[in-house]
């Protein structure tokens, strides 16, 4: 098991601050995700999942594609995909969320990690390429043409080009969800990163019909609970809410941007959900941070930290003062 941001509840024990106590920028999930209802109608507790909700149509609306699937998070699409096909060759862009990479090679796989660079020049050596766009944790993003070039050199050798877009819902003109349905373009969407309803695991894979019907007989039945269907409907109808969020994650990424700068930690790279800092002190601002209950997620590879947006004034001013105290080796 890979670790990711969050696990906060292990951090409390290793540095011995209460659950409570802690500010957790750790994961890139919107702070102020869409607000589920107090009241959830009673009966959902008590019926299975039913594919003839309405979950599906409001999918199709939001995300403006003809076919697709709802899986329990875009995680398990992760870990399905690589048992659909025999072992070959992948490619993944990098640095990149490591849950690709993994389960490409827990089955089997030969995985490289590459820059877009080299991609463009290798990528006919290549059966399966995989693209996070925009990417996590460096919040690089690729020209739609660019994508669609990828996928066409791939489909002319029956190859696939996964798309993972979990953080792409601010910015959804740059989506290639919208353009109709392709063999081998296989398009990852969630509701845990701009939605903010990590907690809920609803996911959708868009791509041909052939294929999201061999996900779902490896999902099987009821892989999503009623109450994240509902959940899930609701949030994709909820317009105004979408608008509003739309308009103000830019300006609090814009925010952050300028707080790390101030204290010599300028972005290297981010997207409206988070920042990413390329350096070679991450290990030691990451255990500063933590002794004050602050929680930023560390990387290795290169070594590297990411921040997400704290959630209102409070955090805000909790995150500077922290910087504060933080002394660089």
């Amino acid at each position: 098991m890979l670790n990711h941001g969050g696990r906060i509840h292990a951090y409390a024990k290793q540095y011995g601050i209460g659950l409570k106590d802690w500010l957790d920028l750790s994961t890139g999930i919107n702070p102020n995700g869409w607000p589920v209802p107090e009241q959830i109608p009673a009966e959902i507790w008590a019926r299975l999942p039913e594919n003839e909700d309405d979950l599906i149509d409001q999918a199709k609306a939001y995300y403006q594609c003809e076919h697709i699937l709802p899986v329990a998070g875009s995680q398990a699409a992760i870990q399905i995909l690589p048992t659909l096909r025999a072992v070959c060759r992948v490619a993944i862009l990098s640095p990149a969320y490591e849950e690709h990479r993994h389960c490409w090679q827990q089955a089997g796989h030969e995985v490289v990690a590459l820059e877009s660079f080299e991609l463009d020049q290798q990528i006919d050596v290549f059966d399966v390429v995989i693209v996070i766009h925009p990417n996590n944790p460096s919040g690089e993003t690729f020209d739609r043409q660019r994508l669609l070039n990828w996928q066409q050199r791939l489909q002319m050798r029956n190859g696939w080009l996964v798309v993972d877009e979990a953080f792409i819902d601010i910015t959804p003109e740059q989506s290639l969800a919208p353009l109709p349905c392709q063999h081998g373009l296989i398009i990852l969407r969630s509701l845990g990163k701009f939605f903010g309803l990590a907690g809920v695991r609803v996911g959708f894979v868009i791509t041909h019909p052939d294929l999201l019907k061999h996900i779902a007989e490896k999902s099987g039945p009821w892989p999503i609970a009623s109450v994240s269907r509902w959940i899930a409907s609701q949030a994709l109808a909820d317009k105004n809410w979408q608008q509003q969020s739309r308009q103000y994650l830019p300006q609090h990424a814009q925010r952050l941007t300028e707080l790390l700068s101030q204290y010599q930690l300028a972005p290297s790279g981010g997207c409206a959900l988070f920042q990413w800092i390329k350096t070679a002190h991450a290990a030691s601002i990451h255990h500063q941070l933590a002794q004050q209950g602050i929680l930023c997620r560390l990387f290795d590879r290169p070594a590297a930290l990411r921040f997400g947006l704290p959630a209102n004034e409070q955090h805000w001013l909790r995150l500077e003062t922290a910087l504060q105290q933080v002394v660089k080796p």
